[in-house]
């Protein structure tokens, strides 16, 4: 893992938009992206920047069980106004949460994944070292599936709803093992808060309990983390 050290998330965003940006010039044509508050910054540089997607495809981690496409706090909305209205791709896949038979769209989804292969993977971390939505205890050779989130996580999600009965509790992410498909991964991580699961990723024991840790084995990471994320490494 090459780990690069920041003075806050702007200073991140700007950094992994330049990873992105050379990838481009490379070849790059697939993106996997996430969603919450930490690409944020990524996906401020890139709406401002001179990029063009028009002849490239993004592959989204996940999204909520339950919510429509245009619901206001489904992902396929968030990606919409944090990145695609501004930059539309040629093709844009958020896992369909409205899907009658969610087992077939897991399928679909690793289809997807298979004939797309990623080049670059966003990814954030939760507390408890969760990378999409791959809670610990997540096998590490898991596809695209159907999960049921912690209290943890609905709780860390609620503030973006009214009220935390109208969070979803399940959703349908991406596998660890999907994740780890793609050729570079850059995983980015702020605040004082990510600092024990950037500890347990980058020198704990590879253990299915600590999701994250999977990518020791991967052979392309980049973690971008200010020094509070950074404090226990």
């Amino acid at each position: 893992m090459e780990i690069i050290r920041v003075a806050n998330a702007q200073e991140g965003g700007k950094k992994a938009f330049e990873i992105i940006k050379e990838g481009m010039t490379k070849g790059v044509k697939v993106l996997g992206l996430a969603t919450g508050s930490t690409p944020e910054t990524l996906y401020a540089e890139l709406r401002g920047s001179d990029l063009d997607f028009s002849n490239m495809t993004s592959i989204n981690l996940d999204e909520y069980v339950g919510l429509d496409e245009n619901d206001a706090q489904s992902y396929r909305t968030f990606m919409k106004e944090n990145l695609f209205n501004a930059k539309p791709f040629k093709e844009s896949y958020v896992p369909n949460g409205k899907a009658e038979d969610i087992n077939a769209e897991t399928k679909r989804y690793d289809t997807i994944i298979a004939e797309n292969p990623i080049d670059i993977q966003i990814l954030g971390i939760g507390q408890n070292g969760h990378i999409g939505f791959n809670e610990p205890g997540t096998p590490f050779d898991s596809h695209t599936h159907l999960v049921e989130l912690t209290e943890s996580t609905i709780n860390a999600n609620k503030r973006f709803f009214d009220k935390v009965e109208d969070v979803p509790t399940q959703a349908i992410s991406m596998g660890i093992a999907s994740i780890n498909t793609a050729k570079e991964i850059i995983l980015m991580a702020y605040g004082e808060s990510k600092a024990d699961a950037i500890q347990a990723m980058v020198n704990g024991p590879v253990t299915e309990e600590m999701p994250a840790s999977s990518l020791q084995n991967h052979v392309n990471v980049v973690v971008i983390v200010d020094e509070a994320a950074a404090s226990k490494l």
